[in-house]
């Protein structure tokens, strides 16, 4: 064989060399495409976008193709509707992030152990950080929060079922937003992002306890008491530890309500 001759390589009949492609209609190229410019920094928070008839016009596409792709885009938190039907860039926040990793962490079939790996890894953190760099006006947050469970907490159990299950239902509302608090005077965004769909998932976590635990709530309160004086007195050290206590005595009243801490989430009960 010389070098010239053809390299003998070739397929055997019938077999597929190349494989089908798939083209991304026609509204996701265009929603990555406004994407990756709000991203990039040419378009900033608060900017306002072309109308959806110079969009169209600009991108090539007809008008409907465009809304679906404006629409994936606010579902995404990058853009919102003002001044009418106007629409701006958006900063996104929490809101929006949130859910969507949720549901991740639902059809992923994490466990509530492996949630709580997380919380007491993240938690303490939060709560070193906020030590530091925590304001007044977080630290009045905290109290007004730690007042009204305090309120709640000492109401005696009411016959009204419906009127008890809001109590019960308000406290674990007021121990979620605790914790959020704690974190956001913490000013760590990241942090902020990361534990907010743990934080979430949990309070089903807390509906299924507190039938099991008429003390769990007076115990949460308690940690938070200590925790928001460490806070008030820049004690990261101390902050830290009894965030860290109180997110394990969190494992152990999973224990002492008989539930299964390997068992996956759910978005509600």
């Amino acid at each position: 064989m010389g070098l010239t001759d053809p390299v003998s390589k070739e397929a055997p009949a019938g077999d597929q060399v190349f494989r089908r492609m798939r083209i991304a209609p026609a509204y996701k190229a265009v929603s990555a495409e406004i994407e990756r410019i709000i991203l990039s920094g040419a378009l900033e928070p608060g900017a306002p976008l072309p109308t959806e008839q110079e969009l169209a016009q600009q991108f090539g596409v007809n008008r409907s193709t465009l809304r679906e792709a404006i629409r994936q885009v606010e579902q995404e938190g990058l853009v919102e509707r003002r001044e009418g039907r106007r629409l701006f860039v958006a900063l996104p926040g929490l809101t929006d992030f949130a859910p969507r990793a949720m549901r991740a962490l639902v059809l992923q079939q994490a466990t509530f152990h492996e949630l709580w790996q997380v919380a007491v890894v993240l938690e303490p953190l939060a709560a070193q950080l906020a030590a530091s760099a925590a304001r007044e006006d977080d630290l009045q947050a905290l109290a007004a929060n730690l007042a009204r469970m305090d309120m709640l907490a000492q109401q005696a159990a009411t016959e009204n079922a419906e009127a008890e299950a809001q109590r019960q239902s308000a406290l674990i509302e007021l121990d979620v937003q605790f914790h959020a608090l704690v974190a956001r005077a913490g000013r760590n965004r990241a942090l902020m992002l990361a534990r907010e769909p743990v934080s979430l998932l949990y309070s089903a976590t807390l509906s299924r306890m507190q039938g099991q635990l008429p003390q769990m709530h007076a115990r949460n309160l308690a940690a938070h008491r200590h925790i928001v004086e460490a806070l008030r007195q820049h004690d990261a050290e101390r902050a830290e530890h009894w965030m860290r206590k109180h997110i394990v005595d969190f494992q152990r009243g999973f224990v002492l309500a008989q539930l299964d801490m390997h068992v996956p989430v759910s978005m509600a009960e």
